[in-house]
């Protein structure tokens, strides 16, 4: 539970950020409580309306200066909140990254199946992604604090200024690319990775004139499509003469995340270091 302006330890010893000075703006009057849960994949979190960011710092002795903003996915609805946060984390540390997973609002759940009560709405439906509109709006709000956050707090974590990016994935990958077409000066992201994104609910923006680097990772037998906001989101990069990357594995489906398989997507995050290591 939440006490106050600062922090808390959870997960471990690991620090905990809440984004905003008392209720976070558009959802003043949402007081349900934030629940987690256990599931085969791991930790599953919903009902957020406090956004936070858990913070793991990198060991000293291998910090880059680097930072990165990771945005679970889950709907709008649900945060994989290990296998798209906590896990991609302790990855990032082990290269000298410090990482902040940002816990995001979430539409409100109100019985005691979630996952059920989610599928119920029709995910992908012209109505769901209509009706989570506002929702995606307080999320790249949410997400565009946090880079605002992680670069006003650069000195006490010991980051460069100009190495500040954000990863998201599926729900979370739509935050980052929000961010990332319609940021201003604080939160503007220096590198951006959306991984198996759903690229919708905000509009078409123009690409920024000082866009950042651009990386993405999906599937081609990804079961909502998103391959194909992949292809479209690059070609919009290229078209802009900005720089871009894009992988799609012949397999992998959606959500593959940090799981192993034993397939190539297992090295999707390999090849993101490799990119950003030579930005």
């Amino acid at each position: 539970m939440l006490t106050g302006l600062g922090c808390f330890a959870q997960p471990s010893a690991n620090k905990v950020i809440r984004l905003y000075k008392g209720s976070a703006p558009g959802s003043e009057d949402w007081n349900w409580k934030e629940i987690e849960i256990g599931t085969g994949s791991g930790t599953t979190v919903y009902n957020v309306t406090v956004p936070t960011l858990t913070v793991f710092e990198a060991d000293k002795s291998i910090a880059t200066g680097t930072a990165i903003v990771v945005c679970p996915g889950g709907a709008f609805h649900m945060l994989a909140i290990s296998n798209e946060g906590y896990e991609v984390a302790k990855w990032l540390n082990s290269k000298g990254i410090t990482a902040f997973v940002l816990k995001y609002r979430l539409a409100h759940l109100v019985t005691d199946n979630p996952g059920k009560e989610m599928q119920s709405k029709n995910i992908g439906s012209e109505k769901f992604n209509k009706d989570i509109e506002p929702i995606v709006a307080m999320d790249i709000a949410d997400g565009k604090a946090a880079i605002a956050y992680v670069r006003s707090h650069s000195t006490e974590w010991g980051l460069k200024t100009n190495r500040i990016g954000i990863m998201g994935f599926s729900a979370g990958g739509t935050v980052t690319a929000g961010v990332t077409m319609t940021y201003d000066a604080q939160s503007r992201p220096d590198f951006s990775a959306p991984i198996y994104p759903y690229v919708g609910s905000f509009g078409s923006p123009a690409v920024p004139e000082d866009a950042p680097p651009l990386f993405m990772a999906v599937a081609s037998d990804d079961a909502f499509g998103f391959q194909k906001h992949c292809i479209a989101l690059y070609e919009k990069w290229v078209d802009a003469k900005k720089s871009a990357e894009l992988h799609i594995y012949r397999k992998g489906n959606h959500g593959f995340g940090m799981r192993k398989q034993g397939i190539p997507t297992d090295n999707w995050i390999d090849r993101f270091h490799e990119w950003l290591t030579n930005l």
